[in-house]
């Protein structure tokens, strides 16, 4: 199973994934004022490749910004191709 972590301060977040306490993948993301937050980078350790956890991540990342009103913009471009891929998701765009 994979757990996601959010980590926030003022500037700067991210989401890190593990499965079964080890690391498997990592979300960051830059506060562009109040209201938004820019995915800038994802990256996923090679061993849990196609396993669903940059998908999930992003998923986090969506139900933070729901539960907050936000928007996200989609900089990294994996945030992107996901976004464009489901249509459930870009309610947050």
């Amino acid at each position: 199973m994979i757990e996601v972590k959010q980590n926030n301060d003022e500037k700067h977040g991210s989401f890190e994934a593990s499965i079964d306490g080890k690391k498997a993948g990592l979300m960051t993301y830059t506060w562009a004022g109040e209201e938004r937050f820019i995915i800038d980078h994802t990256e996923v350790e090679e061993e849990f490749n196609g396993k669903g956890v940059g998908k999930e991540m992003l998923v986090k990342a969506v139900e933070f910004a729901r539960e907050n009103n936000k928007k996200i913009i989609p900089l990294c471009p994996f945030a992107k191709a996901t976004f464009q891929k489901n249509e459930d998701l870009q309610d947050v765009l």
